[in-house]
């Protein structure tokens, strides 16, 4: 359970209103859009958690009945429902931060995207690389001298280079207005038939690059298509409801902060509607790159984003056991329920149907621009 003390926000869709931005109040969720028209504004303010406990507001609901009004299927829309917590942030993603998703990365392209090959490829590069490179330093002298006897051995990878090279590897997960929230479906793409939910924590960043808060997330991965070639990175990442964020932002204040994430053990479930359950745990504590390196490697003086971003951190979680046929791994099915929670944070519930049965996305920054517009909030 989050402590009750935490400050977090939240974005609701109010029929016959438009998205409001929200701060929990004990049980209940406040609307404070007359003072931040959008979360972007809210996290560039000084101090975003004091700007938004000082705001005044009317209470939209409670929030255990906003949260499953979400659902798709059960959904009442005269009701108010709660939306994924961004929205004019830029979706970044940061891949390969964990040794063991790593290792599986270059597992992936080894077997050319091919599940039945991964099984002996795996032996093989842990018996060359080694299951623990916990204590190897990106970028350093030590990491140097493991990319020159990988490359002798013939088995260096591009995925060695972002994991223990000087650069991290971030990508634009999606655009801006694009994530689902809690209790909505996240989409997997049907060609995929050899993927997984990514369980992270989502950095909250200022455009000046000050991090202001977290959130969770599923970084959807179709491994087949993106151990088919790196250049598929955005076809196996960038799909309809691929990005799930939520339920809150939790921001950062006196009681929460980034010694606080970098100390989060996150937890896995996924319960399939044949009766499968599998279960994970990922800890920024194994992190190679310091968080605060991969949000200043993401906005500096050679990039910028004036409405700030939000960042995956990435994730250790890279489950190899099988689900159905051996050698092949875990893959989704239709139907899958996936919870990534926390006790800083929560929980972030969704449920996996193909990309092209999930929701389209339509709702984008010019309808909400028009929204605020229209109500007197621009």
């Amino acid at each position: 359970m989050i402590p009750a003390n935490a400050c977090l926000v939240a974005r609701v869709f109010v029929p016959d209103v438009g998205p409001c931005i929200a701060r929990v109040d004990g049980e209940s969720l406040v609307d404070v859009t007359a003072s931040f028209p959008t979360m972007r504004d809210l996290c560039e303010e000084k101090n975003p958690a004091a700007a938004v406990r000082a705001a005044k507001g009317s209470t939209l609901g409670a929030v255990a009945d906003i949260l499953a009004n979400a659902a798709p299927d059960t959904r009442n829309k005269t009701k108010p429902w709660l939306l994924t917590p961004i929205d004019l942030q830029a979706i970044k993603a940061a891949g390969v931060t964990f040794v063991v998703s790593m290792l599986e990365r270059v597992i992936e392209e080894k077997a050319r995207g091919d599940a039945n090959a991964a099984i002996s490829i795996r032996s093989h590069i842990r018996d060359l690389v080694g299951s623990d490179l916990r204590k190897l330093k990106p970028g350093s002298p030590e990491a140097a001298a493991l990319k020159e006897t990988l490359i002798k051995a013939g088995a260096w990878s591009q995925y060695l280079e972002v994991g223990i090279g000087p650069d991290a590897e971030i990508f634009t997960k999606g655009q801006p207005m694009s994530a689902v929230g809690s209790m909505m479906d996240v989409g997997v793409h049907p060609k995929s038939t050899w993927n997984n939910p990514e369980p992270e924590v989502v950095l909250v960043v200022s455009s000046k690059g000050t991090i202001v808060g977290a959130s969770l997330g599923n970084d959807v991965n179709l491994r087949d298509v993106e151990g088919r070639s790196a250049l598929l990175l955005g076809k196996a990442k960038d799909n309809n409801a691929a990005t799930a964020i939520g339920p809150f932002i939790r921001l950062f204040d006196d009681k929460f902060d980034l010694d606080t994430v970098r100390k989060m053990d996150l937890t896995l479930t996924v319960e399939g509607t044949d009766g499968f359950r599998m279960t994970g745990s990922s800890s920024i504590s194994q992190i190679s790159r310091d968080p605060a390196d991969i949000a200043g490697q993401t906005l500096n003086a050679h990039h910028h984003y004036p409405d700030g971003f939000v960042l995956f951190l990435g994730t250790m979680f890279a489950p190899s056991d099988d689900r159905d046929i051996p050698g092949r791994g875990f893959t989704h099915k239709t139907g899958d329920i996936v919870t990534i929670a926390t006790k800083e944070l929560g929980a972030l519930v969704n449920r996996v149907v193909p990309t092209d049965k999930a929701a389209p996305w339509t709702y984008g920054t010019a309808d909400l621009m028009r929204n605020l517009a229209k109500r007197g909030l621009l």
